[in-house]
């Protein structure tokens, strides 16, 4: 059984998963439009990570980082190739959604690289829209960007 809950990144195991996220985007982005934030980073309070385990290994995350004006952007998303194509994505970014939307927020974001199809198909599936340059990140040949507007719930 996989379980999705929020945790610290500063545990070993989730640096170790983040160690795994930054070397396989370093393996298809240049370096300079590699947007990551460290471990340190995420441990901030205006970002949440979810981590998904199985038999208490730490297998996949994805963040919420929250923005000025309603805007939440989704961060480190990662799953292991071994857990790949089981929904374990689309699962982090349901409770990354509902956790946005408790708190009000109006709208989610990202930006990703641009050779990334299948973390595209991820968020497409999920209802995010290709977009223009989202935030202050600067558009690129390696940068993809995406948004979804939340609906406001009284």
């Amino acid at each position: 059984m996989i379980a999705i809950a929020i945790e610290s990144p500063l545990q070993d195991d989730v640096r170790a998963l983040i160690a795994e996220l930054n070397a396989a985007l370093l393996a298809l982005t240049p370096k300079e439009y590699c947007h990551h934030l460290t471990v340190e980073q995420m441990a901030g309070v205006d970002t949440t990570l979810f981590v998904a385990r199985e038999d208490g290994a730490a297998i996949a995350c994805g963040a919420l980082k929250r923005h000025p004006g309603g805007v939440g952007e989704v961060k480190r998303m990662y799953t292991r190739p071994s857990h790949q194509g089981r929904g374990i994505g689309g699962r982090i970014l349901s409770e990354i959604e509902a956790l946005a939307k408790a708190e009000g927020l109006t709208r989610l974001v990202l930006e990703t690289g641009s050779n990334f199809a299948a973390a595209a198909h991820v968020y497409e599936r999920d209802g995010f829209s290709p977009c223009g340059p989202v935030l202050d990140y600067v558009p690129s040949p390696w940068t993809a960007f995406f948004d979804k507007p939340l609906a406001v719930t009284a």
